[in-house]
């Protein structure tokens, strides 16, 4: 997929360098996970947040689902996701879900949600419910949630861990110094404090976050981010390069090329990740399940 080149106000356009550009993707398989996802009503992240890997995705029968509507409470300087007042949560979706999941034969599935400060439980019990739904539709699927913060309540985190998934996933997205700029509803602390309570309350799962590169960040903040991110026990890793979604979003600072991200995996193996990924168009849930399936190569349960 070929991306255009953004513009941002008061700022020249930044080409795009070669390396993140691709063919557009086509073909039946494509048009056929668009029916499945059209007819179940649940919303992707692949669609709301522009993502780039949308046709090589679909055409390979993957998707996100992304739970809880798409409006989200917060507003993030990255995110291409609606900010707005959201609708109630249907409650039909968890039964949707797990339909749209067996009808694409998921091996696999990302679960996502936008984040809901305007719930009492900040969406956890739906999220729950969701993952029970696919589990029953798709006995043998891989189940990675990704949920926001949940303010790293342990009563909410708690909810979702009991609904036992495979991988608990949340990303860091940036350094500790960009964090109040990009995420500033998010605190880079309590990302972490979230991934620690998860990893002691999915003691037989695993726990996954995600960084982007790009924003303005040093190698050096890069590096102590990984760090920390291991200090939580966080077992994978995924490391892509920014892309502004729209001229309203942070503008991207730089384009790391491909050779650079080669170093930036071997820096985090070397801090002891078991499974990671890293490249110019890494996003959290892509090819989430080969990045799984290196760990079960490696011997994890």
């Amino acid at each position: 997929m070929e991306l255009k080149v953004i513009a941002t106000p008061g700022r020249p356009a930044r080409r795009l360098p070669p390396w993140l550009k691709r063919p557009l993707p086509t073909g039946d398989v494509l048009l056929q996970t668009r029916g499945v996802v059209r007819r179940s009503g649940v919303a992707t992240v692949c669609e709301e947040a522009k993502c780039p890997n949308l046709g090589e995705c679909w055409s390979r029968r993957h998707a996100t689902f992304m739970i809880l509507g798409d409006r989200c409470t917060r507003r993030c300087r990255f995110c291409a996701v609606t900010t707005a007042k959201p609708l109630p949560p249907e409650a039909d979706e968890p039964r949707r879900l797990g339909e749209a999941t067996a009808a694409l034969g998921l091996k696999h599935v990302v679960i996502t949600a936008v984040a809901r400060d305007d719930l009492p439980d900040e969406g956890a019990g739906h999220f729950a419910a969701c993952v029970r739904a696919v589990r029953e539709a798709s006995p043998t699927c891989v189940i990675e949630v990704l949920p926001a913060d949940m303010h790293a309540k342990d009563e909410l985190l708690a909810v979702l861990c009991n609904a036992a998934p495979n991988i608990y996933n949340h990303n860091q997205e940036t350094v500790e110094r960009m964090s109040p700029i990009i995420r500033p509803q998010a605190k880079y602390a309590r990302t972490l404090e979230a991934l620690r309570k998860a990893r002691t309350l999915l003691p037989g799962g695993f726990t996954k976050s995600g960084l982007m590169v790009g924003l303005g960040e040093t190698r050096e903040e890069l590096a102590q981010a990984m760090r920390d991110l291991r200090a939580v026990s966080v077992d994978i890793l995924t490391v892509g390069q920014y892309l502004q979604p729209t001229p309203k979003h942070a503008p991207v600072e730089r384009y790391v090329p491909p050779a650079e991200f080669e170093e930036i995996a071997a820096e985090a193996r070397a801090m002891g990740f078991l499974a990671v990924a890293s490249g110019p168009f890494v996003r959290s849930s892509y090819n989430a399940a080969e990045v799984y399936q290196a760990i079960r190569n490696q011997g994890g349960s």
